[in-house]
């Protein structure tokens, strides 16, 4: 009873404190109270409703019967959109705050909502190697189905909250894509409800036109309602080998030589500053030392990049064995190193031990708490984005983060891009090596400013023949971003599927120069 006197007077002294300061105060320059008295204990109820529902979906094998009926509703929304006159755009109905991208999405008050309710996994085929998922699943949840029955995917982007739909939309990366690709490519089908209600699929080899042009469009071509992804053994541990490198020139060798290595599973580079890096390649295997076992996705144990910053510390190299699904979301709890912003002593150990349990807030909660305030501040001072780059280029455009930006640390991640159709293929007609560079934080470059930084930083982009991930802040015009992206299979099937009315172009969608 004394524990919760205790607890009820202190929740009581918070909100005369609140009250003293004011919200708005308190939310800007005091967030991490909100965070930790509020967001957090939010984000386990909704991590508890979404896991009783998969299970009992599980459960009940209701998923495939239910799917059919899903998609009927969905083609009846849009012919009733029809038989309205098509006066708007239409989008998902799904709310902005949702997404994971921080951009918020404002089409969504004026477009034709469609109400599109699927979350779940369909079906595992061991034969073919393919699970077929709906588009709102997210990447903890099929991790966690499909890992106990000896399966994972491919690319399992980080992040726990990250949807099938959303990655193949927009896209998806993780440290084993210099062997499989981006998300997209380890796609073998999509399923797709068109301007016209028609339900169509399409693969490499069936409406391969449409299959191509899907990626990176924003859902500008249709709704997606299933997507048919491989799947590759699994196996229980990855064997990290974390590698010290000072000076920029050897960094950019180093991490180069690894990623042409196709005996790594995955490489990653984690840059501390613009000389000093940690290179890491991991391979898959059941046999870990058991002395080397190191469980670093439990609740208590240091923030990953943290963890990796030892090693450059102490100038030493050093193996571990990870389970694969701690590995595959070893930068979740930490949302890379965004939280050291929002709880700055959420790496305490202190912290870890009594609250780390309940960590990290789900970013559609901090997207739909932050306010006007928060919002302008994070716009002006903070930034959250990746540019993928031939790896050739790698050298030169860390020196350009570093000048435009000087953000750490810095995420490296290599990535095979093939000379596929679509909206993002290397310049010539072979496959390429890229790189995705990740900038997520403040800014510590004293002419930052964020809109003419950003547009130099896309000015290089493209001077490379690269390509920016669209989630993030995009300042470029509509002739710079045709510019960045090949636009002409992409316009043909808007075109030919009359699209026009339907959706609107994706630019208009992203680009901040578009946007109402």
């Amino acid at each position: 009873m004394s524990a919760l006197w205790s607890v009820g007077a202190g929740l009581l002294l918070l909100l005369l404190w609140v009250r003293h300061r004011g919200l708005e105060a308190v939310l800007v320059h005091h967030r991490w109270v909100f965070v930790c008295f509020f967001l957090l204990p939010l984000s386990i109820l909704f991590d508890i409703y979404y896991q009783l529902r998969a299970w009992a979906v599980w459960r009940l094998h209701s998923a495939p019967r239910q799917h059919a009926q899903r998609v009927r509703h969905i083609q009846e929304q849009v012919r009733e959109w029809k038989k309205e006159g098509s006066k708007r755009h239409m989008c998902t109905g799904r709310p902005g705050w949702l997404t994971v991208s921080l951009r918020v999405g404002k089409y969504k008050k004026i477009h034709k909502n469609i109400m599109i309710n699927l979350m779940d996994v369909l079906e595992v085929d061991s034969e073919r190697q393919v699970v077929r998922v709906e588009p709102l699943v997210s990447m903890g949840q099929l991790t966690a189905h499909l890992n106990p029955m000896g399966w994972t995917i491919p690319v399992v982007p980080e992040l726990d909250d990250l949807t099938v739909g959303g990655l193949i939309m927009g896209t998806g990366i993780e440290s084993s894509s210099h062997i499989y690709g981006l998300f997209q490519h380890t796609c073998v089908a999509y399923e797709l409800v068109l301007a016209d209600g028609s339900l169509v699929r399409c693969s490499p080899t069936e409406n391969s036109d449409l299959f191509y042009a899907v990626p990176w469009s924003c859902g500008t071509l249709g709704f997606l309602v299933a997507a048919e992804i491989k799947m590759i053994p699994a196996k229980k541990y990855v064997k990290i080998h974390y590698e010290p490198v000072r000076g920029l020139q050897k960094i950019c060798e180093k991490f180069t030589e690894e990623s042409k290595k196709k005996e790594n599973s995955f490489v990653e580079g984690l840059m501390y500053s613009l000389d000093e890096a940690v290179i890491m390649t991991g391979v898959l295997t059941d046999e870990p030392e058991q002395s080397k076992i190191n469980r670093i996705g439990n609740y208590y144990k240091p923030w990953f990049f943290k963890h990796v910053e030892k090693y450059l510390k102490a100038d030493r190299t050093g193996v571990e064995y990870i389970p694969s699904r701690h590995y595959y979301h070893r930068h979740t709890r930490s949302i890379f190193w965004e939280l050291q912003d929002i709880i700055p002593f959420g790496n305490n150990p202190v912290f870890r031990y009594l609250f780390g349990w309940m960590v990290p807030p789900k970013i559609s909660l901090l997207k739909l708490t932050q306010g006007e305030a928060i919002r302008k501040l994070y716009e002006q001072h903070h930034v959250v984005q990746d540019m993928l780059v031939p790896m050739k280029s790698l050298e030169k455009s860390i020196q350009t983060f570093h000048v435009d930006l000087n953000v750490y640390p810095i995420w490296l991640c290599p990535f095979i891009l093939p000379n596929n159709p679509g909206m993002v293929h290397p310049k010539g007609n072979e496959t390429e090596l890229y790189v995705d560079i990740g900038a997520y934080g403040e800014p510590k470059s004293k002419q930052f400013e964020a809109r003419a930084s950003m547009r130099q930083m896309e000015k290089f982009v493209r001077s490379v023949h690269g390509f920016q991930m669209l989630y993030a802040d995009c300042y470029m015009t509509r002739e710079e971003f045709w510019d960045m992206f090949d636009g002409s299979l992409y316009h043909k099937l808007r075109e030919e599927m009359n699209c026009k009315d339907a959706f609107p172009e994706v630019y208009d969608k992203i680009c901040k120069a578009a946007r109402h």
